[in-house]
């Protein structure tokens, strides 16, 4: 066991616990720092957590107010523009994991790392729900020999909107990229207007509206499949769930077109499920990710580096823990 304690900076919001929450789950001695601008409200989450700590973090300090305090890894749950977290974390050689900004933001993260790449490993969890779109994707793409398309369309539930952390990265990320990144043909474009319209059946079959979205999902599985026409759609209504009359969950669908192993076409749509909604899905991978950047699973930290969140977690056992909290990859019919 670690003696550091794990920074979570936002600690107090609906993810930071459901982070918290989860971590414990598999870890209940990891210590916890709960970083956040009000020491009262920190305390009280660390006192409702258990073996964590509440702590007043301090942007503008390059200690974040923390002193000599030491700690294994750090995790911020919001848009940190000073990049407060990641120099902090860079100066004690710790890694550092951050899921709040958008394709266009990652610039400055990635000149950072650049001037120091030998530092800490630097995960740029910005995946839909922090890997589980990626995972669930190339899970689905061992079926295919060659890739040709794959689209994923993700569906937020009207009552899943999230906390205030979570409402302002969607008005920003809203505000500054209108138009969604897409690969097609092999190119990298931004649809926009009309051409980002889109339409996709949820799990239980019903039509939705959706529009194109910027995730970097769209870059890491482009990469990751070599499949030339990759986009990534979102759309806010009712979960298939709800329909049924039972609680909200999230739903992401995934749709995949190529070749299977004898060279014949195959096409496949499946649907990662949470019955829990969009939190704690992507708190799973937020803790995994923690899990393996502090070596809490008896492995090897992470070694310096940057990385997606898919090339930090075991996807098997992600899959499993997915499995353990009610969540599933669903095989879906074909159009």
């Amino acid at each position: 066991m670690i003696s550091d304690a794990i920074l979570l900076m936002g600690g107090t919001g609906a993810i930071g616990r459901e982070t918290a929450r989860a971590l414990r789950a598999i870890h209940p001695d990891v210590p916890l720092l709960i970083g956040g601008r009000d020491l009262a409200k920190t305390r009280q989450a660390a006192s409702e957590i258990g073996n964590a700590e509440g702590v007043a973090i301090d942007a503008r300090a390059t200690d974040l107010g923390l002193g000599d305090r030491r700690v294994s890894a750090v995790a911020v749950f919001y848009a940190d523009h000073r990049l407060a977290s990641l120099r902090f974390a860079q100066s004690r050689g710790v890694p550092h994991l951050s899921i709040s900004s958008g394709v266009y933001e990652i610039a400055p993260e990635v000149a950072t790392y650049m001037h120091s790449p030998g530092t800490a490993a630097i995960v740029l969890g910005y995946e839909w729900l922090v890997g589980a779109t990626t995972i669930a994707a190339l899970t689905c793409a061992k079926s295919f020999s060659q890739l040709q398309q794959v689209t994923m369309n993700a569906l937020v539930d009207e009552q899943d909107a999230g906390g205030p952390a979570v409402a302002e990265d969607f008005e920003r990320l809203g505000r500054m990229m209108p138009a969604a990144l897409t690969r097609r043909d092999g190119s990298y474009i931004w649809r926009s207007n009309d051409d980002a319209k889109a339409q996709f059946r949820a799990i239980d079959g019903t039509a939705v509206e959706g529009t194109g979205f910027s995730s970097i999902d769209v870059a890491g599985l482009a990469v990751a499949t070599g499949a030339p026409d990759v986009q990534f759609n979102l759309a806010m209504g009712v979960s298939s769930s709800r329909r049924r009359g039972e609680p909200k969950s999230t739903e992401i669908i995934i749709e995949m077109a190529g070749k299977d192993s004898d060279g014949h076409p195959l096409r496949t749509r499946h649907a990662v499920f949470h019955p829990g909604g969009a939190a704690p899905l992507t708190a799973l991978g937020v803790s995994m990710i923690l899990e393996r950047l502090a070596g809490l699973d008896g492995k090897a930290p992470t070694p310096p580096g940057l990385y997606f969140p898919y090339q930090v977690v075991d996807h098997a056992s992600y899959l499993s823990r997915l499995q353990a909290e009610g969540g599933s990859i669903v095989s879906l019919d074909v159009e």
